[in-house]
């Protein structure tokens, strides 16, 4: 049996006592700073659990609040776009309020909460111009009332168009007529012309017809005033006229004006279209398309 060298017994008896010692010292330590930082540890701890259902409760309080102003507001027949950018602008105001109401629970002082707001305004701002901009054109939209909720609407500047869905703190929404929603910060429609097509109960339908110059011009004016008494939707107490609109490089041009009730106006106008042709075709009405005739000389 071989013998370990006493020198080296002795060195690895050190090392080991050196690192218990070592391991006793930082035990000592973490046991140190458990017992004079664990209650303010403990505290914050309970703190953050209480804000976090704190927070729930307020968020919950707020759709109540929100509820309430809501019925209130459709009990008194305030307009649909008002009752929707009031609920927006609370949703946002007692949430922000909230907040800083539970930051100051955790310890942030309400000073230097106000002095971290000061510093950070001038930034806020600049980041925040789009939105601001957007929050006092939809202001201005409820103010002015261009156009209200339900209406059909026509922005200039893109020619975007649809019914007005919502009016929202910074946005408006539109429904297009193939079911899309279109979303348009409140501050281009404020600063940008727009049409209303819903703004007056009726809506003047103006189409235009192309018949061929050898087409019998006063058969075809003919027709399409007989589509035009026979329609439903076509109101029959104003006038409607069908007229030559002008003299074509390839075709005689006719007008047909009418006038329709708003929320019938594309269901009459895409029916009209369908008839015109039909009844043109069945009575050898031509409708010429563009086209260049070239005569060679012998």
């Amino acid at each position: 049996m071989q013998l370990r060298n006493p020198v080296l017994f002795l060195a690895e008896s050190t090392d080991l006592t050196v690192n218990a010692e070592e391991a006793v010292e930082k035990i000592s330590t973490f046991n140190k700073i458990l017992e004079t930082k664990g209650p303010e540890v403990l505290s914050f701890a309970i703190r953050v659990l209480l804000v976090l259902v704190f927070f729930y409760i307020g968020h919950r309080l707020i759709g109540w609040v929100r509820k309430i102003v809501r019925g209130s507001m459709e009990r008194g027949n305030i307009d649909t776009g008002a009752c929707q950018f009031v609920d927006s602008l609370l949703k946002f105001g007692l949430h922000i309020l909230l907040v800083l109401y539970l930051a100051n629970e955790l310890g942030i002082e309400s000073t230097s909460t106000a002095a971290i707001i000061a510093s950070g305004g001038m930034a806020v701002s600049l980041a925040l111009q789009g939105s601001l901009s957007n929050l006092a054109g939809g202001m201005l939209i409820l103010l002015l009332k261009p156009f209200v909720v339900g209406d059909y609407i026509m922005e200039d500047s893109h020619g975007n168009e649809g019914t007005v869905k919502e009016i929202q703190i910074f946005y408006t929404k539109l429904s297009t007529v193939d079911n899309k929603t279109i979303v348009i910060p409140n501050g281009t429609l404020a600063n940008t012309s727009l049409t209303n097509f819903s703004d007056k109960e009726y809506l003047k339908l103006d189409l235009r017809v192309d018949i061929s110059y050898d087409s019998d011009l006063l058969k075809a004016k003919a027709l399409l005033y007989d589509i035009l008494d026979k329609d439903e939707d076509v109101d029959k107490e104003r006038e409607h006229i069908v007229f030559v609109h002008d003299l074509g490089e390839s075709s005689v041009v006719l007008g047909v004006r009418a006038f329709v009730k708003t929320e019938k106006y594309w269901p009459t106008r895409w029916r009209l279209l369908e008839t015109i042709k039909l009844t043109l075709d069945e009575n050898g009405i031509e409708i010429p398309f563009a086209q260049l005739k070239v005569h060679m000389d012998k």
